[in-house]
């Protein structure tokens, strides 16, 4: 695999992340997140990836992502083209990001502080996507979708106990896989 391509491959669970913190329960069944996520490192690799400076690249990725989970949103929505929505979708996918990277991360401002979170975020995408599914959506909607336990043990059809347990463990996995260099927060 080339240099560009492995880089590309990096961002696949990080994107899956983020798609999945997008759609509602309607939508998680219909739209292939890992189609999106396809189609978005392949136009990446297509579209000039190589020659964004390090910066550049994690915004510009997210945003060819969401134009492309938005287009495949819209196959399954009757508003067709609703500018507003698009910017919805975008605005929603950054705050995503941002809660992501507030997770990892107290705010720190520095272009080098900003690269090492975007690592951190990969890295992090790349351990929950190694987690039980249940551990994995339980610590998703609690951290990063801000949801409340109960209102997880509803949507996954379990107790608050249980719900609070599945949580514990994954985070003692995440901690785990990261290892010692791995992140204070989680």
């Amino acid at each position: 695999m080339t240099d560009e391509k492995q880089q590309l491959e990096d961002f696949r669970d990080y994107l899956g992340l983020l798609g999945r913190l997008q759609l509602n329960d309607k939508l998680a069944g219909k739209v292939d997140v890992s189609g999106v996520v396809q189609i978005t490192l392949l136009e990446a690799h297509q579209q000039g990836w190589s020659e964004l400076t390090e910066e550049e690249r994690v915004p510009w990725l997210r945003k060819v992502f969401a134009n492309n989970l938005l287009d495949e949103i819209r196959k399954f929505r009757t508003q067709g083209r609703d500018v507003d929505r698009e910017r919805s979708i975008q605005q929603s996918l950054e705050n995503s990001a941002s809660r992501l990277n507030d997770w990892l991360a107290a705010e720190q401002s520095s272009p080098s502080r900003k690269l090492m979170r975007n690592e951190d975020s990969i890295r992090l995408a790349k351990a929950l996507a190694c987690l039980t599914s249940e551990q994995r959506e339980a610590i998703e909607l609690h951290h990063l979708k801000g949801l409340s336990l109960e209102k997880i043990g509803r949507r996954m059809h379990r107790k608050k106990g249980a719900v609070a347990g599945l949580i514990f463990r994954g985070k003692q996995r995440l901690q785990e896989l990261l290892g010692p260099s791995g992140f204070s927060e989680v």
